[in-house]
């Protein structure tokens, strides 16, 4: 009889499982980071039929916002949990919409001052919460958590939009407070990434102003109790430990790296964070130190900066790291959320952690010890760098195949929409150095390829559990850093030679900065289309499975020149079950299916406004859908809107 009982209660159990619904609980659809929707209902064989389902207008477009025109973005990713859809806007708003209709339940304004400069104006998304206890049910068991531009964290309930008042301060947390904040700049402290939860801990990190000065804001990471709103702990990529003489200013004697800790800011985390709710692991992908471009006066590796960490979630405890680009020089963050994936290698099952990074590369590390479960070589680059510079001798490359090019790019590889485009790019690379990657930024102007917008940016990748694949949409997108005598700032700037470029002061170091994407007199890159790729890198045997253009030069190109394809792009890619890719991101106002096995693009759909966000996907009413955000973005200049777009196959009903 008890057998039996037990029988009984584990085949309950199995069906209870099998019957719970799919549901997008995390930024990167759970924890894992992963992108993977479970789904099946959409796939190659009657994707052709996916059509608008319903649209949500958020009416958010920067008004009042003196910065909006260069810096608004509409990157969300929305969630799907107890039937129902939540999605930030950059503005500070929170919407709750019913998932089959598209209409509004609830929404939330967290009041941020528009009269303030953001230097970044996104929120990728929210973060929800649910309180263990099966018999909580009141107030606030369930909340969305998130953060704002203005570095405030929210706590609001997830059935009424309503603040939690027992979290923090009637519902917020000031994130400003013990990080160093320059107070004349207080809009380039934010945060522009959903927290990471775990159990009742949030992990957060932020997003700081680059190349305003060295001795700008600390890239703490920190976890609050969700319940209470308290601190926890807090970590700081660049240890402040070191001692520092009384007369520190004496060149004479003092601990040089001691006075680098002290002084170097951001190392910043603005990327999501993963968790490993096994483990009790957060991972977290860590930005350069300031500034970017010149590292004199932060010498040595800058650790953990441009790193992959793992703490331990209950103390913040680093567990292991792994730096990904030392004594960074070319604004290459670690940009994009970490993957937790199953593997299948020399016969044995790995628990992986696998980091997209700006170069293009892919690094996998075991997620319990930090062991590179792919070889990782340390190579000699150039040395040439400017006066006061020491350029890191060797750096990290990972033995899977790079996902874009790391060549110079010479007078010969000149491309131009005309010949007179073409022979003015061949002209101007004549006159910039160009070592392949790692060339360090020069007076007369280096060319950094990938650029410092990747490779692989905050979009990530998405993962393929049955296919072992992991697919990206990256960039190869070359761009020019020239350093500026501090002297020589004024006169350049003021020349009028420079138009398009973007000036930085990079305060407290000999040099300024100004940089611009490699390109011709009629605005086209230099080098030759494709300038983007969506590619599947097979994990399971190392190699690239397939890799394709992705997106066309359309809305950004005159009409004769809109069959170009690879276009930049910003935003990631989702997959399902269903054995499909989808992906906006590009300038081109399209979203786009691929078929996961071949990478041949089965649908697309024409959108009113550019998709620069990463689509997400759940079941309602017996229907799966798509929805993406289709905002625009400033920096890339596509069209701006306020659309939440959803798109489901056509009603059988």
């Amino acid at each position: 009889m008890h057998i039996t009982i037990c029988l009984f209660a584990l085949l309950l159990a199995a069906a209870s499982a099998r019957a719970a619904p799919f549901e997008w609980n995390a930024y990167g659809g759970d924890g894992n980071g992963r992108r993977y929707a479970p789904l099946a209902g959409i796939t190659p064989a009657n994707v052709d039929r996916l059509a608008l389902a319903w649209t949500f207008r958020t009416g958010e477009l920067g008004d009042g916002f003196g910065r909006a025109h260069d810096a608004l973005t509409f990157e969300a990713t929305p969630l799907f949990v107890d039937g129902t859809l939540y999605i930030p806007t950059a503005t500070g708003k929170v919407f709750a919409l019913d998932p089959a209709l598209g209409t509004e339940r609830w929404r939330f304004d967290a009041g941020i001052d528009r009269s303030r400069d953001y230097s970044e104006m996104a929120s990728r998304g929210v973060s929800y919460w649910r309180d263990a206890d099966p018999a909580a049910d009141g107030v606030c068991s369930r909340r969305i958590i998130f953060a704002t531009i203005d570095a405030r964290l929210f706590a609001i309930d997830a059935r009424t939009g309503k603040r939690c008042a027992d979290f923090g301060t009637n519902g917020e947390v000031a994130l400003s407070k013990g990080v160093r904040l320059v107070e004349r700049q207080l809009g380039n402290y934010q945060v522009t990434s959903p927290p990471a939860i775990a159990g009742d801990v949030a992990v957060i990190g932020s997003s700081i102003g680059d190349n305003r000065g060295a001795d700008i804001e600390i890239g703490v990471v920190r976890a609050f109790d969700v319940k209470s709103g308290r601190e926890l702990w807090h970590w700081d990529p660049i240890p402040r430990t070191a001692k520092i003489p009384a007369d520190a200013a004496n060149p004479d004697f003092g601990d040089i790296e001691g006075q680098q800790a002290h002084w170097t800011g951001a190392a910043n985390a603005w990327a999501p964070f993963a968790v490993d709710a096994s483990r009790g692991f957060v991972f977290i992908p860590t930005g350069s130190a300031s500034p970017d471009f010149f590292g004199g006066e932060r010498p040595g590796d800058d650790r953990w900066a441009d790193s992959l960490v793992a703490l331990r979630v209950a103390t913040g405890e680093l567990v292991w790291a792994k730096q990904l680009v030392h004594h960074d020089l070319w604004d290459y963050d670690t940009a994009s959320q970490p993957m937790l994936v199953d593997l299948d290698r020399d016969g044995a099952k790995i628990a992986a952690v696998v980091q997209l990074t700006k170069t293009g590369q892919v690094f996998v590390f075991d997620r319990e010890t930090g062991a590179p479960v792919f070889p990782i070589e340390e190579r000699a680059v150039p040395q040439d760098g400017v006066a006061g510079e020491t350029p890191s001798p060797t750096q990290p490359f990972s033995s899977l195949p790079p996902l874009v090019p790391h060549a110079p790019v010479r007078p010969d590889d000149a491309w131009g929409l005309t010949f007179y485009d073409r022979d003015a790019c061949r002209e101007k690379i004549a006159t910039l150095k160009s070592e392949g990657i790692f060339t360090p930024p020069s007076l007369e102007g280096s060319i950094e390829r990938p650029g410092y917008a990747g490779g692989s940016n905050w979009g990530g990748g998405a993962w393929d559990p049955e296919r072992h694949l992991l697919i990206a949409n990256v960039m190869d997108l070359p761009m020019v850093v020239a350093l500026i005598p501090r002297a020589k700032l004024g006169e350049q700037y003021d020349s009028g030679l420079y138009k398009g470029w973007e000036f930085a002061r990079q305060a407290g170091t000999p040099y300024a900065m100004r940089r611009k994407l490699l390109d011709s007199p009629l605005g086209a890159p230099c080098t030759a289309p494709p300038w983007a790729k969506l590619v599947a890198l097979d994990l399971a045997a190392g190699k690239i499975a397939w890799d394709k253009p992705l997106g066309t030069s359309r809305d950004k190109a005159p009409w004769p020149f809109w069959s170009l394809e690879g276009a930049p792009n910003m935003g990631g890619p989702l997959t399902t079950a269903g054995g499909l890719v989808f992906v906006g991101a590009t300038t081109d106002n399209y979203l786009r299916a691929f078929d996961t096995a071949t990478g041949e693009k089965r649908w697309e759909m024409r959108l009113p406004a550019g998709a620069q966000a990463t689509p997400m996907s759940y079941e309602a009413g017996g229907r799966q859908f798509v929805v993406v955000a289709a905002g625009g973005h400033a920096k890339l200049d596509t069209t701006r809107g306020d659309y939440v777009l959803a798109f489901a196959l056509p009603n059988s009903n």
